[in-house]
């Protein structure tokens, strides 16, 4: 199993003014984050757009992702499907990828209970044999995990000990996980944009897995804080954190994020697969402000 820590960045999914997939970009947004400095990659995430590509289409994008990584650093790969045998799909193509792991959010359904929700991590890993890394966003999956539960998934499954916490208030809900955990190992990275990420380390979290324009702040904020610079890591997040904010906006964050890494030279075209907010004038132009406000 891959022990995980530091800042895992989303992957984007770049397309060109036709809405196909652009692989040129991609790859200049993989280099521009490795200069960043983070420790690996989240390929086919929430935040890439995942649930508006095709089969094929995902195929694609993550030969090209683990192509171009090539071993620079970790790759995990969204693995959520409807139905547990898809899930299972998902997970086996990427783990034929390469890939150090999968991440694997409840399956949508209706009455989910947590018996079946055990059983279902249970199962994926009599299949796979990586990493599994438990996503827990309830806006997306619809069901809420208790602290309890997903620390009875990690006890149970030993492959699933590191979970993607997105469910809010995110400091709290790692505060209760590591009050459980008892004597076994669980890595807990936050999500939501790295809006809450200073705190979430002061309640225990090993760093941050999320989309991102600028992950170089946030691998700032991980660096200091486990270097034992506290006070400078609270420093740089705070003046920092409203960069994180304006980005994580709900209904408009990927077009606004897709616009940064346009600016900073990683993606030839910033449009996003419908259905889709886009920028207007006003967004734009607080846009131009906040990355001048700080030399972004």
């Amino acid at each position: 199993m891959h022990k995980l820590s530091g800042v895992y960045t989303v992957l984007p999914t770049p397309f060109d003014e036709n809405g196909a997939f652009d692989s040129e970009s991609l790859r200049r947004a993989i280099d521009l984050f490795i200069e960043d400095g983070v420790s690996g990659f989240t390929a086919l995430g929430v935040t890439s757009e995942v649930a508006r590509l095709s089969d094929a289409e995902r195929g694609v994008i993550l030969d090209a992702s683990m192509e171009h990584t090539d071993g620079r650093v970790p790759v995990i790969v969204g693995a959520t499907g409807p139905g547990l045998d898809t899930c299972i799909g998902y997970c086996k193509q990427a783990q034929q990828a390469g890939a150090a792991g999968v991440m694997v959010s409840p399956p949508f359904m209706a009455k989910l209970s947590s018996s079946y929700l055990r059983r279902h991590f249970s199962e994926i890993a009599e299949s796979y044999d990586g990493t599994i890394v438990i996503q827990d966003f309830p806006p997306i999956s619809g069901y809420h995990m208790e602290p309890s539960l997903l620390v009875d998934i990690c006890r149970d499954v030993p492959q699933a000990r590191t979970i993607k916490l997105e469910d809010a208030p995110t400091p709290y809900k790692t505060a209760r996980i590591r009050e459980l955990q008892g004597d076994i190992d669980i890595d807990i990275f936050g999500g939501l944009g790295g809006t809450y990420l200073l705190e979430e380390l002061i309640a225990g979290a090993d760093g941050a897995m999320t989309g991102f324009a600028y992950p170089r702040l946030l691998v700032e904020i991980v660096s200091k804080w486990n270097a034992g610079q506290r006070d400078e890591a609270a420093d740089f997040f705070y003046r920092h954190v409203a960069v994180m904010r304006f980005e994580f906006q709900q209904g408009i964050g990927m077009a606004i994020r897709k616009k940064m890494l346009e600016r900073r030279g990683a993606l030839s075209y910033a449009g996003a697969r419908e259905p889709v907010a886009k920028m207007d004038a006003s967004t734009m132009a607080a846009l131009e402000r906040i990355l001048e406000w700080f030399h972004l």
